[in-house]
C-alpha cells in the first residue's frame, strides 16, 4: 500500500529544478518526486530486447505512423 510523504524546507533551486522536470516531462510535482526516487534508491537495468519491445510498444500507440525516412527528413529540416 502506498504512503504518503510530506516534504518540508525544501531548497528554492530543488524545488525549481523539480518543477521544471515534471513540466519537462508533462507530470505533476509528486509524481516527478516518485521517478526521481526510484531512478536513485531502485535503478533498474533493462536488457536492449526489453528497452525495443517498450519503444515498439510506445511507436504502436502514436496516431500518427512515423518512418525512419520521415523521420531523417524532419532531422534534417532547417540544418545546413
Amino acid at each position: 500500500m502506498p504512503t504518503t510523504l510530506t516534504l518540508k524546507n525544501i531548497p528554492d533551486n530543488i524545488y525549481e529544478r523539480l518543477r521544471v522536470a515534471a513540466e519537462t516531462h508533462r507530470r505533476s510535482l509528486n509524481s516527478e518526486a516518485i521517478v526521481c526516487l526510484e531512478t536513485v534508491l531502485a535503478p533498474t537495468r533493462i536488457s536492449a530486447s526489453e528497452r525495443l519491445a517498450k519503444a515498439r510498444q510506445l511507436r504502436a500507440g502514436l496516431s500518427a505512423k512515423f518512418r525512419a525516412r520521415d523521420v531523417d527528413a524532419l532531422k534534417q529540416q532547417g540544418r545546413p
